[in-house]
């Protein structure tokens, strides 16, 4: 009995010190701040705004346009003659129909190339926690935001952001 509570007890000191030891191979990244201070952002930001602007300025005329239509039969709807009035409810229509049409098709587009710049930039700062942890030799890297606490854990922000640059 004596032998099996000592191999027990020896037994759980080694995973009570494996378990510190791989605290030590623990480090934190804070992806938002790098995310946010990386100035490819900036510049994919303007290229997207760019490659939006004539759709963007098209919905915009297009928007004026209703809206002056909109003005004009609610001001002058009451003395124009009944078939003026329809055709002109009717134009409305349509350019309200094809406005929100064409703006959704925007959003739609706009959403997804957001998207697909943000998850390219991300990748790069995955790829430049990976070289940083791989060189520092650390066995875990964890995101800054989504740690409840850390005590021991290294922050290596700063190495991610030079290396992504």
């Amino acid at each position: 009995m004596k032998k099996v509570l000592c191999a027990a007890s020896l037994g759980m000191a080694l995973v009570f010190s494996a378990g510190v030891q791989a605290a030590d191979k623990i480090a934190l990244v804070n992806v938002a701040e790098v995310f946010q201070q990386l100035p490819a952002r900036e510049a994919v930001a303007k290229q997207l705004d760019n490659e939006f602007k004539s759709r963007a300025s098209e919905l915009q005329r297009m928007e004026s346009d209703l809206k002056t239509n909109i003005q004009k039969l609610q001001r002058d709807g009451s003395t124009m003659k009944a078939s003026e009035r329809e055709k002109l409810e009717k134009e409305v229509m349509a350019k309200r129909d094809d406005f929100a049409q064409k703006a959704q098709a925007f959003e739609q587009d706009n959403s997804r190339r957001q998207i697909e710049e943000r998850n390219k930039i991300l990748t790069r700062i995955q790829d430049a926690v990976k070289v940083v942890a791989g060189k520092e030799g650390y066995d875990l890297v964890l995101d800054a935001n989504a740690a409840v606490y850390s005590a021991s854990g290294k922050d290596i922000t700063a190495e991610v952001m030079k290396q992504v640059k």
